[in-house]
């Protein structure tokens, strides 16, 4: 790690931004089993938030990988460089005023702690709480498929551990996407993020 480094201030401030965009930065950190239904609720998280004219944005898990992250693999730690990664990321899109969506298994407690130790205050944690029965029968991406047949190793819920979060700010235990985002723009609005 480099020492030589300052830190530059910059002359607009996140409060600056916050006025403009009319509402403060947030990472709503969606966490659960591959198929719980985090990307999704994200997205439909996202158009909810869009409608009323708010700054978002969503990093998910695959699409980081093909870019930012594309260097890791799946190994205990490259799994926690990847989530080091999203964090950093993640806090500047909330200082920028914008509500960021991340949507990653993130299976490990100690990297969900770490993530929110690096976000701060605007960390939002989501556990999509959908058994792993349901996500093997949904398997939208036939990999628990791939992982029960051996053919992936390392595959979270099968042969790889998902430890569940013990105190998320929000449980979304098996519901629809519907009763998500109902619960979801709710706690925004106790938050008073959204009106």
């Amino acid at each position: 790690m480099s020492t030589n480094l300052t830190k530059h201030s910059f002359l607009v401030s996140r409060q600056q931004r916050e006025s403009n965009n009319g509402h403060p930065g947030l990472v709503v950190w969606f966490t659960g089993l591959s198929g719980s239904g985090k990307s999704t609720i994200a997205n439909e998280l996202d158009v909810e938030l869009n409608k009323r004219g708010l700054r978002t944005y969503i990093l998910d898990g695959d699409n980081v990988r093909m870019g930012l992250n594309k260097d890791l693999g799946f190994s205990p730690e490259s799994r926690k460089e990847n989530i080091r990664r999203i964090s950093e990321v993640a806090k500047l899109f909330a200082d920028s005023g914008a509500i960021v969506m991340t949507a990653f298994i993130s299976p490990y407690r100690e990297d969900r702690d770490s993530a929110r130790d690096v976000i701060g205050r605007d960390h939002v944690e989501v556990f999509v709480n959908t058994p792993i029965e349901e996500c093997i029968k949904r398997d939208p991406k036939g990999l628990y498929k791939k992982a029960i047949a051996g053919e992936i190793k390392g595959f979270t819920g099968i042969d790889a551990p998902y430890e569940q979060p013990l105190s998320p700010e929000i449980s979304l235990d098996n519901l629809s996407i519907e009763d998500s985002l109902a619960v979801l723009m709710g706690f925004l609005r106790t938050k008073c993020i959204i009106k």
